[in-house]
């Protein structure tokens, strides 16, 4: 009898030891999901001065940013060529931000344009005269457009200065990117972009950081409000309108170190909301134009050194980030 105990208990044990050998594993903790990595936007209007374009250069090559400079074409042409151009309405040689300063300006220019693309960065067009065109028809910016186009190509031989064998091809296929003058846009702008072969805009205001959508062809971007200052009061994330909010749009160099900080401060917290939520693009805009005495440009640097460096973000140009879209968008098309 007790022979028969010690069998049922070892097969229960058995049975026990079986069950515990079949049952499900326990469930790994639950892991979240990868988040995207913050994208910033940085791009600069008009494209002018020499030293800028040097200075922006240096500050990519410290953070490994990449940015979008949005040129106006009436910067390749000299006083002496500058009757190449004439914008819609407009007499030949006239310009809102004037012209090259000479030949060797222009030379210089387009070294830099030359140097930047090398390096990755972007080449949009702010295109010629920096005329307001938000009453232009669509044959207004297609005039305005092949302007663009035929001054960005044939810069060299417009101006008599050596050109460098792959400049052409360049040429024809790197401008694909536009911002409007004065954001000033109209209904005819956004009929004339595709046509014109433009894949973007960056024309638009928003109320704050937003994904760009894509509406007849062309990716629309737009720069957001972002609050700034004691009162945290929204303005467009663009130096130009903080110069103006700070000191009505005039020279104050006495309080740069205070708008340094105020525009830096307004930076980091238009990022900080992102990084710390949805992560959408950041968007940031600039001219080469150093107003009240670079405070814009000091707090730029200062935001890029400590952002563009992260593992988690990534500072980018708007043709890389429509070259992204439209890949996801194919990719996602293809696979069904």
């Amino acid at each position: 009898m007790l022979c028969s105990y010690r069998v049922l208990a070892y097969s229960l044990a058995s049975l026990a030891s079986a069950n515990a050998a079949f049952a499900d594993p326990p469930k790994p903790p639950a892991v979240s999901p990868a988040r995207p990595k913050q994208v910033v936007l940085i791009s600069f209007d008009a494209a002018r001065e020499i030293s800028q374009w040097q200075r922006s250069r240096a500050l990519a090559k410290r953070t490994g940013a990449h940015f979008t400079y949005f040129l106006s074409c009436v910067f390749l042409l000299s006083p002496d060529t500058r009757q190449q151009y004439a914008g819609p309405g407009n007499a030949a040689g006239k310009s809102n931000v004037g012209f090259g300063a000479s030949k060797q300006d222009v030379a210089d220019r387009l070294e830099q344009v030359r140097l930047a693309a090398a390096e990755g960065h972007d080449i949009g067009s702010h295109a010629c005269g920096h005329f307001d065109g938000k009453d232009w028809s669509k044959t207004d910016w297609l005039a305005e457009f092949a302007s663009v186009r035929r001054i960005f190509e044939n810069a060299y031989a417009i101006n008599g200065i050596p050109e460098p064998a792959d400049w052409r091809d360049f040429a024809r296929h790197a401008v694909t990117g536009f911002r409007a003058p004065y954001l000033s846009t109209d209904k005819a702008l956004y009929e004339a972009l595709p046509e014109a072969g433009f894949q973007y805009d960056a024309s638009g205001v928003s109320k704050g950081p937003e994904l760009p959508p894509t509406r007849d062809g062309t990716i629309r971007f737009a720069l957001p409000l972002i609050p700034e200052g004691p009162k945290a009061k929204p303005v467009v994330a663009m130096d130009y309108n903080l110069y103006v909010r700070h000191s009505d749009g005039a020279e104050k160099p006495a309080m740069a170190g205070e708008y340094t900080e105020r525009a830096y401060q307004a930076f980091r917290a238009a990022f900080e909301a992102e990084y710390d939520g949805k992560r959408l693009p950041l968007e940031l805009g600039f001219h080469f134009t150093l107003m009240n005495n670079g405070a814009y440009w000091g707090a730029l640097e200062r935001f890029a050194g400590e952002v563009c460096v992260k593992a988690d973000v990534e500072c980018i140009s708007f043709r890389d980030y429509v070259a992204r879209q439209r890949a996801g968008q194919a990719q996602a098309s293809v696979g069904g």
